[in-house]
């Protein structure tokens, strides 16, 4: 399963934006997957995970403002969305895509994405 990271960008408190992450390779072994973001000096953190069955959770700091998504795109691309709504400063960080796996139907294993960079301007 390789993930490519992408829709983040500048944008001023209040505003929104939506980032994706196209899955491919072996995506019908995917299981849950879910969005992190890491501050400049913080710990990476859980934003939103998805798991097969469509059960969504978020963290505190972003419910009721982010939405996450996956859905099955053609040519054997599976992707995840986060939309994001009434930014604020301390959303500031780069996002980084994550899904985890089964490689032959028992083990289970996480790939990352490059990550993309969202700054919220105040």
């Amino acid at each position: 399963v390789q993930l490519v990271d992408s829709g983040g960008g500048l944008v001023q408190a209040g505003g929104s934006l939506r980032l994706s992450c196209a899955a491919s390779g072996s995506i019908f072994s995917i299981s849950t997957m879910a969005w992190y973001r890491q501050a400049p000096g913080k710990q990476r953190e859980l934003v939103a995970a998805i798991t097969s069955g469509g059960n969504i959770n978020y963290a505190d700091s972003v419910k009721g403002r982010f939405t996450a998504s996956r859905e099955y795109a053609k040519n054997m691309i599976y992707r995840l969305y986060l939309q994001m709504n009434s930014l604020k400063p301390e959303d500031t960080a780069r996002y980084y895509c994550n899904a985890q796996y089964y490689i032959n139907g028992l083990t289970i294993s996480e790939v990352w994405g490059q990550g993309t960079l969202v700054t919220v301007s105040s």
